[in-house]
């Protein structure tokens, strides 16, 4: 099967990069029959809250629902959460209707939490945090969008967990939960079944990854073109889908901890901590890696960090040392040494034939 990748270039007409992106999508459609759609995300609102980034969130699941632009919710659906006949007003003062009165939770891939201007943080009705403790409960991953972060702390349900919040709001998350971690410098923040967001245009680049995740490379695409987001320098969905590529596999085990893998590189995980984040075994999880990728876990996992790092190595001027950290190797020489026996060169070898190739 043909990469997004491979597709037409900027000059092709958009209607034929979509036709070709759905082309790629009813390939992938020739196997079983799906009983349901493959991303079924719940939207809780809390007073207050952004329009863009609900905005931004349900019209990355449209894209992907559906082909061409039809819009029907097919293999996403959408629901926003909420009180019976309530209404919630958003930071710009257009109210949203609830769809659902908190449904059975069970149902959702994740439940998504936006939150709004922090004065409202606790200007809602005991149910809703309930609700999300009952998420909790049941494995279901919570994610945090705009201040959606500073609903889950105060929830309690960011113990052990590290959030990524807009540098806005850096200051005041540190504030109001001293003990608990925080970053800044990332869109976004996959640290097992716990999911934040720093907001804005991050959540178009979230979105995509999570439909990569569960409906494949080419709904993530289709929305990555259709909403063209930009391809900025940085350590975000794009930069690393340009490094790595999409990993176009049937088996949702196997997608589900590549993602793991390639959002952990830095800090590898242990493989037996990836088989229980998706919900399966280790023996499983080494058997659905040698049926489709033919190596174990942890050698995809290592080549996966070690084509980063060659990219890296092609692309930017970071020092060899800084290269191997980011990766997750403990020095360079164990990076160098790695390296050598994949690519049959040293990383600095490698950097000084491109350097001599672009001089030449």
């Amino acid at each position: 099967m043909p990469r997004p990748d491979d597709l037409p270039s900027d000059s092709a007409s958009a209607h034929e990069l979509i036709e070709r992106l759905d082309a790629l999508s009813s390939a992938s459609e020739a196997g079983p029959a799906r009983s349901g759609p493959e991303l079924n995300v719940g939207i809780l609102l809390w007073p207050r809250f952004p329009l863009l980034s609900l905005g931004g969130l349900c019209d990355a699941l449209r894209h992907a629902a559906d082909r061409s632009d039809q819009s029907r919710p097919l293999r996403c659906i959408w629901t926003t959460i909420g009180a019976q006949n309530a209404t919630v007003e958003s930071s710009c003062g257009i109210a949203i209707p609830v769809q659902s009165v908190f449904p059975d939770v069970r149902q959702f891939d994740y439940v998504v939490v936006i939150g709004g201007l922090l004065p409202y943080l606790e200007q809602v009705n005991k149910r809703y945090w309930d609700y999300l403790h009952e998420a909790a409960q049941a494995g279901v991953p919570l994610v945090g969008i705009c201040t959606g972060s500073f609903v889950l702390a105060r929830a309690g349900l960011m113990e052990d967990h590290v959030a990524c919040v807009h540098s806005f709001h850096y200051d005041d998350y540190r504030n109001m939960f001293p003990v608990l971690r925080v970053v800044t410098h990332a869109d976004y923040l996959i640290d097992g079944d716990r999911v934040t967001c720093a907001g804005g245009i991050s959540v178009i680049e979230l979105a995509a990854r999570l439909i990569n995740l569960h409906c494949g490379p080419d709904r993530a695409s289709k929305v990555i073109h259709q909403m063209t987001v930009s391809r900025r320098a940085g350590s975000s969905f794009v930069e690393r889908r340009r490094a790595l590529g999409y990993l176009s596999v049937g088996d949702a085990a196997v997608r589900h901890a590549a993602l793991l893998m390639e959002e952990n590189l830095e800090a590898p995980l242990n493989i037996a901590v990836i088989a229980h984040m998706i919900g399966t075994s280790v023996r499983q999880l080494e058997r659905a890696f040698m049926a489709e990728m033919k190596m174990s876990p942890n050698e995809f996992y290592r080549h996966v960090r070690l084509r980063y790092a060659r990219w890296m190595l092609l692309n930017t001027s970071r020092k060899v040392t800084e290269i191997a950290y980011e990766c997750g190797f403990a020095d360079s020489a164990h990076f160098i040494r790695v390296f050598r026996e994949i690519y049959g060169v040293t990383p600095g070898k490698l950097r000084g034939a491109r350097a001599q190739a672009a001089s030449d």
